[in-house]
C-alpha cells in the first residue's frame, strides 16, 4: 500500500497510508494532510489513486507543488520520489515497489554519502544522502540538488538567483561531479560532501 513519509529538516513528522481515492494536502484543519506552515496553500495539492498508480496534482497552490526539485501541475509519482510544499519534504514510498527497490539498495549500499553542514542556523547537522536527488537550499532564493548517479554523485543548480558554488567556483547549468570533502556553498550556508 502507497504511503507518504512527511518531514522537515530531515525529522519526520508524520507517516500517511494511502487508503483512499483522493487524499488532500493543506494548511486547512479539514485536509487528510495538514501542514500547518503559512507557505502552504490552504488546499494545496491532492494524491489521486487509480488502479495502484498515484498521481499529484497541484490546486493552483500560492508557493507550487515540486517533484524531485522540479515544479509540477500534475505527476505520476514513482517510488522514492520526494514531494515539496514550502519547507517540507514528503517522500512516496510504494509497497508494491518495494521488492525491485531491494536489489537496488542492495548494489547502492557500498555507495554512501552525506552532506554536513558547517555554517548558518543548521551547523554540525549532517544529512545523508540516500534518496536518488537529494536537494537543498531555500525554495524560491536558490536550491540545488545532488543527484546520485550509478557510482558517483553530481551537483547541480536547480532554481533561484543564488547559483550555488562547489570549492568556491560557481556551478553553471551542467551538473558538477562531487568528490568527498567537496565544499558547497549555496545562499550563503557552506556545507562538505562527505563520501566514504
Amino acid at each position: 500500500m502507497p504511503k507518504v513519509i512527511v518531514s522537515i529538516d530531515g525529522v519526520v513528522i508524520k507517516e500517511v497510508q494511502l487508503t483512499k481515492d483522493s487524499t488532500s494536502l493543506g494548511r486547512r484543519p479539514y485536509n487528510d494532510i495538514v501542514i500547518d506552515n503559512l507557505a502552504v496553500s490552504g488546499e494545496h495539492a491532492v494524491l489521486q489513486m487509480a488502479g495502484g498508480e498515484v498521481y499529484l496534482e497541484d490546486l493552483n497552490s500560492t508557493n507550487g507543488t515540486y517533484v524531485n526539485g522540479k515544479a509540477t501541475k500534475r505527476q505520476l509519482l514513482r517510488d522514492g520520489d520526494t514531494i515539496e510544499v514550502g519547507k517540507y519534504q514528503i517522500q512516496f514510498v510504494n509497497e508494491a515497489a518495494e521488492d525491485s527497490a531491494a536489489s537496488l539498495t542492495g548494489e547502492a549500499a557500498d555507495l554512501q554519502a552525506a552532506i554536513k553542514v558547517l555554517s548558518g542556523a543548521a551547523a554540525g547537522r549532517q544529512v545523508p544522502l540516500t534518496k536518488e536527488v537529494t536537494t537543498i537550499g531555500k525554495p524560491g532564493v536558490a536550491v540545488a540538488a545532488i543527484t546520485r548517479r550509478q557510482r558517483s554523485f553530481v551537483v547541480h543548480h536547480v532554481e533561484g538567483a543564488g547559483r550555488p558554488a562547489l570549492n568556491g567556483i560557481p556551478i553553471g547549468a551542467e551538473p558538477m561531479p562531487l568528490k568527498s570533502g567537496d565544499l558547497i556553498e549555496l545562499a550563503g550556508t557552506q556545507m562538505q560532501f562527505i563520501q566514504t
